[in-house]
C-alpha cells in the first residue's frame, strides 16, 4: 500500500513539474508575466509533493532512500528543484525555468521508468559516510543544474546583441522574441554564484567519498570509473573558477565551461553506470 501511494505522490510530482515547464514555455509565446507565478507556484506544489515523497520512501524504508539509482535520481531532480527555486528567490528569472524545469521533468520520468522496489543494502553501503557524501552530491548537482540554464541563457543572450530589435531596461534586456533575458553582467554574475557554491559540496563529495572507500574498501582512491569521472568533473569547474580568479575569464568561454560541467555530472551519473560498470555500480 505505501508504495502504491508513494508511487502517485511521485507521478504527481512529475505532472505538476511538467505543468510549470508548459507554463513557462507559454510564457515565452505571450510574454504574459502572470504566467511566470502559475509557473512557480507548481513547481513550488510539485516540490512539496517530492519532498512528501521522499519523507514517504524514507519511512518505507526505513533509511534515507538514496542507495542506488532509482532513488538518487529522484533526489537528483529534488536537488535541482531546490537550487532553482532557491535561484528565483534570490534572482528571478522567469527564462531559467524554460531550461531547468524540463530538466527535472526527464530525471522524474526517467526514475519513472526504473524498478523502484526496495532491497536489502549490500555492505559496502551500509555506512554512515554514505548519507553525507549522497547529500553533499545532491546539492552540487542541484546548483550545477542551474549554472548549466544559466550558461545556456548567457550563450543565447550574447547572440543577440542590441539593436534595433532590442531594448534594454535596466539589468534586463527584453530582445525581440525572447521576453525579459538578463543583463550580461546579470547572468555572468550569477553564474560564478551558482558554481562557487556547487564547488564547494562538490569537494565535500570527493572528500568523504574518499573516507568512505577506505572503510568499506581499504583504499582512499581506487581510480573506479565513478571516481575518476567524479574528479574530471571536479576539474572542469575547478578550471572555472581558477580562470576566472587569475585570467578574469568571463563570457562565452566560462558558459561553455558551465555546460561542459554539467555534461560531466550527467555522464558521471548516467553513462559511467551503464557503460562503465565498478564498485559504484548500484543499479
Amino acid at each position: 500500500m505505501n508504495s502504491i501511494i508513494e508511487q502517485l505522490i511521485f507521478n504527481s510530482t512529475l505532472c505538476l513539474y511538467a505543468l510549470g515547464a508548459l507554463i513557462l514555455l507559454a510564457y515565452t509565446v505571450t510574454e504574459k508575466t502572470r504566467l511566470v507565478n502559475w509557473a512557480v507556484f507548481a513547481v513550488w506544489t510539485g516540490f512539496l509533493a517530492h519532498t512528501a515523497g521522499l519523507v514517504m520512501r524514507s519511512i518505507h524504508v526505513g533509511r534515507l532512500p538514496f542507495t542506488n539509482m532509482y532513488e538518487f535520481i529522484l533526489f537528483f531532480a529534488w536537488g535541482v528543484t531546490l537550487a532553482y527555486l532557491f535561484t528565483h528567490r534570490k534572482q528571478p528569472l522567469p527564462l531559467l525555468g524554460t531550461v531547468v524545469v524540463p530538466m527535472t521533468v526527464m530525471l522524474m520520468a526517467a526514475a519513472s521508468m526504473m524498478n523502484g522496489a526496495v532491497r536489502p543494502l549490500m555492505p559496502a553501503l551500509q555506512s554512515y559516510w554514505l548519507h553525507s557524501h549522497v547529500a553533499t552530491a545532491v546539492l552540487a548537482y542541484g546548483a550545477f543544474g542551474v549554472s548549466f540554464g544559466v550558461g545556456v541563457l548567457y550563450l543565447i543572450r550574447d547572440a543577440q546583441p542590441m539593436s534595433l530589435s532590442s531594448t534594454e531596461i535596466g539589468n534586463t534586456a527584453v530582445i525581440r522574441g525572447v521576453p525579459m533575458l538578463p543583463s550580461i553582467e546579470t547572468l555572468d554574475k550569477l553564474l560564478y554564484r551558482v558554481i562557487a557554491f556547487g564547488f564547494v559540496f562538490l569537494t565535500l563529495v570527493l572528500i568523504t567519498g574518499a573516507v568512505w572507500a577506505e572503510q568499506a574498501w581499504g583504499t582512499w582512491w581506487s581510480w573506479d570509473p565513478k571516481e575518476t569521472w567524479a574528479l574530471i568533473t571536479w576539474l572542469i569547474y575547478a578550471i572555472f573558477l581558477h580562470g576566472r580568479f587569475t585570467r578574469g575569464w568571463q563570457g562565452r568561454r566560462s558558459a561553455w565551461l558551465a555546460i561542459l560541467g554539467f555534461a560531466a555530472v550527467i555522464f558521471t551519473l548516467f553513462g559511467v553506470t551503464w557503460l562503465m560498470p565498478g564498485m559504484h555500480s548500484y543499479s
